[in-house]
Parts: C-alpha cells; sequence; structure tokens
C-alpha cells in the first residue's frame, strides 16, 4: 500500500499569496459582530459592560437603540436606560417584538430630547410615552395636546411655594426646628399643586431658599 504523501508541496501548483490589503477589504465588508458592537456601545456611548450587552442581545433591538440615539442628538444613557427599561417593559406586556413597537425610534428620541431640555421631567415622560403607545403622536403632539410641558418659570412657581407655606405652619416649624425629613412633604405638595409640572430642580432650590430664610 503506497504512503500518502498529499502534505508535500505539489510542484504543479502555484502558492497562494493573500494580499495584507485584500484580507482588510474583506474584513471592512463583514458585519459587525456582537463582541466588536458591544465594546463599541461602551466606548462610544459611555455604556456600562452590562448595558451594552443587553443593548446588543439582538440586532433589532441595536438598531433600534443606535436610532433612538440619533434622534436624541447623542443622548446615549438615557436612550439606554428607556429602551432597557419602559420600552422593553410595554413590548413584554403586549407580546410584540421590537419591530413592531408603536413607538418607533424616532418617537422615543424626539421625548428623550423632551427630557434632556426639560420641556417635560422624568416622571410627565411617562404619561408622555404611554400616550405615544396609545396612538396619540410623537412626544411634540402628546405634549401640546395635554398640557404637560414643565414649568420652569421661577416666577410661577413661587406664589405656590408661598401659599404652601403658609397653608403648614405646623411642619414648617417643625422642619426648621430640625425635622429635615419634611423637606420632602413640602417638594410632594408643590408637585401635586403644579400637577407634576414643576422643574424638581427648581423646587428644590426655591423652597430652601424660602424654608432656610
Amino acid at each position: 500500500e503506497a504512503n500518502d504523501y498529499r502534505y508535500f508541496p505539489d510542484p504543479d501548483l502555484l502558492p497562494v499569496v493573500i494580499e495584507p490589503e485584500f484580507l482588510d477589504e474583506v474584513k471592512a465588508g463583514l458585519p459587525e459582530l456582537p463582541d466588536e458592537k458591544r465594546q463599541r456601545f461602551v466606548d462610544e456611548f459611555e455604556l456600562s459592560s452590562y448595558d451594552a450587552g443587553v443593548l446588543t442581545a439582538s440586532r433589532e433591538m441595536a438598531e433600534y437603540f443606535e436610532a433612538v440615539v440619533a434622534a436624541a442628538n447623542g443622548v446615549a444613557k438615557l436612550s439606554a436606560n428607556w429602551v432597557m427599561g419602559e420600552l422593553t417593559a410595554a413590548l413584554n406586556k403586549s407580546g410584540r417584538d421590537i419591530t413592531d413597537s408603536p413607538v418607533t425610534a424616532q418617537m422615543l428620541g424626539g421625548m428623550i430630547l423632551r427630557i434632556d431640555d426639560n420641556t417635560i421631567s422624568g416622571k410627565i415622560a411617562k404619561e408622555v410615552f404611554e400616550a405615544m403607545w396609545a396612538g396619540e403622536g410623537d412626544a411634540d403632539a402628546v405634549i401640546e395636546a395635554r398640557g404637560l410641558k414643565q414649568i420652569t418659570d421661577s416666577s410661577a412657581i413661587e406664589p405656590i411655594i408661598d401659599e404652601i407655606i403658609a397653608a403648614n405652619p405646623g411642619q414648617v416649624e417643625q422642619y426648621r426646628g430640625g425635622k429635615d425629613k419634611l423637606f420632602g412633604f413640602f417638594v410632594g405638595q408643590v408637585m401635586k399643586a403644579t400637577q407634576g409640572k414643576a422643574n424638581p430642580q427648581q423646587v428644590n432650590e426655591l423652597l430652601k431658599a424660602k424654608l432656610n430664610s
């Protein structure tokens, strides 16, 4: 029985030389692999490894997220929170895939812009999201139709704070006596009076100034 010597070079066959340029061209034409995409999300969007892993679990999820970030002018972390949080919960509850979401990536990105520019608060955004999911239009349309624009004018917030302080002298006295936890009570009263529309940061600043004066 003859030995098989096929592993010896065949003089009739020319060697195959693959140029580095050709390899680079082939690599450039390949789709981005999941691990590469995950690392890019960490580097480009400054996400945690966990968040990047969740968002790249499927091609559809990753594409949706990137479209949201683009529509939100690069606001990545907030976009990630909404895609992984409210959107995913709504999809799971309705049994839908992300490709069938009633809230498009452009709609969600538009809403995130309104959170980022303080047109609405994070709390009000949940109401806006539910309305968009129900087919009431994009974020701007919902905000306008429902009158949800955040109150950021201090001159509009101050009179409300003054009324609440005047109506709760006992709590004011306790707060000034060292019961700091009552501060949350006053914040809650202001937010209730403004139907959640007052800018929380401004409420905190104005309340502290008035209660500590």
